[in-house]
């Protein structure tokens, strides 16, 4: 069934979910009027955020189709509310959203409008809190970029599970648009919700093509394109754009990103000249400069993934917990921004600390002073069992990922002791290794799975 496209515009939709979660949470609505939350991943990254973002619009009141229900979008950030600082750690998203609006020039408060119009998870936290004085509720939720909430209630495939910082809040994930590998949670979901885990360059691409499979928006002439549509068509081009390098890489465009770029384009081209190359660019080059005013923890923790795994041969032993950050930055400016290595090295040891993580990795994505794109690849651990599970990586992973002897590629100011600190070091407990990785085609959504494997089997 076709379904009409919405008349309002993305920040009257968000405006509205929001007064709708503020009753859901003081216990104002019956289960049958009660939110659906979208939730992105915890990297909160473009992609996972206007994925939220764009499904929730769309979703909003029109699913299921039985008993239509409001759609509540989440930024998966615990630790980050709403408004300046969300604005200060992803200003690539603000970007997106002002070019979006065709008001990049105007100078405005955005902080403020963040604070009006959106909903992290340190938010949640934060009301749940002052409506109540506590965090216990049950709420239904469907997930987009990722598939498996990291706190299981159980471990069969249940579907149910909380959030750190919300381990009150149990959430029933009834749907889910993905493109990372399927990590086994998700239950039986109902063909009245979304259900789609592919590979693709952009979950966005993937959210256009499940609204379009479910007839929430679908193919137009353009002279019959809102202004409304039109703007959400640009923010839906933002992450797809980014994430496959403006459709030019080869190892990430894959048919769902061609198909949603050909759908998007002409809504996006309705009323206006408008140039996706253009749009890319500016988008591209805000986030490049967004590390410039984070610290150095900030910029570890800015696109950060962490899993749990139960080793199979040790039951009695507690998971192995690993922690990837991705940053758009290479190695020596990171430690040059620490100010040396053992300064770098002491941030990585509190950021592992903090976290209770027995594995870090760091994976660089960059361009070299001659465009060239590299990477790197950084492990460390701080006890036995990290280095039983990293070697073993080495062993397994190093020819799959081209891992070679580091050294610098962009650059930069090479008089840091990087090679002699961080290149391949053990000092006590400390263990720590870096590598150029010459496969670049390998994201952080093929070397998740090989560290995960060999830490599930020690």
């Amino acid at each position: 069934m076709r379904i009409t496209p919405p008349d309002h515009s993305l920040l009257q939709f968000l405006r509205k979910a929001l007064q709708v979660h503020q009753r859901f949470i003081a216990g104002g609505l019956s289960r049958a009027e009660s939110p659906i939350y979208v939730i992105g991943n915890p990297s909160a990254d473009l992609d996972s955020i206007i994925s939220a973002l764009v499904y929730s619009y769309f979703a909003n009141n029109r699913v299921p189709q039985d008993i239509p229900r409001p759609h509540v979008p989440v930024i998966n950030l615990d630790n980050v509310p709403s408004g300046s600082e969300l604005r200060r750690l992803r200003p690539e998203f603000v970007k997106a959203l002002q070019l979006s609006r065709d008001d990049a020039g105007e100078t405005q408060d955005e902080g403020s409008l963040l604070k009006k119009h959106f909903l992290t998870v340190a938010d949640l936290s934060t009301q749940l809190q002052q409506v109540n004085g506590k965090n216990q509720i049950q709420a239904e939720s469907v997930l987009v970029d990722w598939n498996a909430l990291p706190i299981r209630s159980s471990e069969d495939r249940s579907g149910k599970g909380s959030l750190p910082g919300l381990q009150g809040v149990e959430f029933t994930v009834v749907g889910c648009i993905d493109h990372h590998a399927d990590e086994g949670f998700l239950p039986s979901i109902p063909d009245t919700q979304p259900h789609i885990i592919e590979p693709a360059g952009s979950c966005t691409s993937l959210v256009i093509k499940a609204l379009e499979k479910m007839g929430l928006w679908m193919k137009s002439d353009t002279d019959r394109v809102s202004t409304s549509e039109e703007q959400i068509a640009k923010l839906a081009l933002a992450p797809i754009l980014i994430d496959t390098t403006n459709l030019t890489n080869k190892d990430k465009v894959t048919e769902f990103d061609t198909s949603a770029y050909d759908f998007l384009l002409p809504k996006a081209t309705a009323t206006a000249s408008w140039g996706s190359s253009r749009f890319h660019a500016e988008i591209h080059e805000t986030k490049q400069k967004s590390l410039d005013l984070l610290t150095v923890e900030e910029i570890l923790d800015r696109d950060y993934k962490e899993w749990a795994e139960i080793p199979s041969r040790q039951t009695d032993q507690p998971p192995v917990q690993i922690g990837i950050c991705s940053t758009v930055k290479s190695i020596p400016w990171v430690v040059r921004k620490a100010g040396s290595s053992s300064a770098f090295l002491d941030t990585l040891k509190k950021f592992a600390l903090e976290r209770n993580l027995d594995i870090v990795m760091i994976m660089t994505a960059f361009s070299s002073a001659g465009g060239k794109f590299c990477r790197e690849l950084h492990a460390y651990t701080l006890n036995d069992r990290g280095v039983a599970a990293l070697e073993a990586f080495i062993s397994d992973a190093s020819s799959q990922l081209g891992l070679e002897e580091w050294s610098s590629l962009d650059g930069e100011d090479k008089s840091h002791d990087i090679k002699s600190t961080l290149q391949d070091s053990k000092d006590g407990h400390l263990w720590t290794r870096l590598w150029v990785q010459t496969n670049v085609a390998k994201s952080r959504k093929q070397v998740a799975p090989l560290v995960r494997g060999v830490a599930a089997s020690l």
